[in-house]
């Protein structure tokens, strides 16, 4: 059998462990003499570290929500608003500031007359124009011909008749003159039981009734 001493000729002994730390050291101090300059030199500031970007997360509101929030945000900007406004202050002859105060008379509060311009459309809101309902051919219906219509008519040189419930005396007076060519000095009106309107014309005194209702053929 071969002794032990023959068998570790061709070995060679391990190092002792604090050479080992010590070469190693030595080792790091070689690579890294940048370091050290880096370290020396005043100048150089190292960068500050890159902070997380955190993404706002979007909260699943309902839309009434969103509304109220808006609504609020819109109050919060007119009471800042109103804030500012109020501290405000005018500079008078003496050098004094004063803050202006408008006097108000009155409870309510009126807005200021403004500039409105009368309507120009690009195109018309309707294809037909709407037309005028109350013509006088609609305005008189027709004339009485009754025991007491024919005494006005004799009497008090006046004409009677039925003319639309929605007429006023305006409108009977204009469409009398238009259609007979006459002149009226004074129309009355009255609704009867049955709910037609009737109408006393007055004719002037250059008209004469008779031939009136004689033209029309009530005679």
């Amino acid at each position: 059998m071969p002794s032990k001493k023959g068998g570790t000729k061709g070995k060679q002994p391990a190092p002792a462990p604090a050479a080992a730390a010590a070469s190693t050291a030595g080792k790091k101090k070689d690579a890294d003499p940048t370091k050290k300059k880096a370290r020396a030199s005043p100048s150089k500031v190292p960068a500050a570290p890159k902070r997380a970007v955190v993404k706002k997360v979007k909260p699943n509101l309902k839309p009434r929500e969103i509304r109220k929030m808006v609504k609020e945000r819109i109050r919060k900007l007119a009471i800042s608003k109103a804030l500012t406004a109020q501290k405000k202050v005018l500079t008078s002859a003496d050098g004094t500031r004063k803050r202006v105060r408008k006097i108000r008379n009155t409870v309510r509060f009126v807005r200021p007359r403004t500039f409105r311009p009368p309507r120009n459309p690009r195109f018309p809101r309707k294809a037909i124009p709407k037309r005028c309902r109350m013509d006088m051919y609609s305005i008189i219906q027709y004339p009485l011909a009754t025991e007491s219509a024919m005494k006005k008519i004799e009497d008090n040189n006046t004409l009677v008749f039925i003319v639309h419930t929605k007429a006023n005396k305006f409108h009977v007076k204009a469409a009398i003159s238009k259609l007979y060519d006459v002149k009226v000095s004074k129309v009355n009106t009255l609704v009867r039981p049955d709910g037609k309107k009737k109408a006393y014309v007055v004719l002037d005194k250059q008209n004469d009734a008779l031939d009136i209702a004689n033209r029309i053929g009530i005679i």
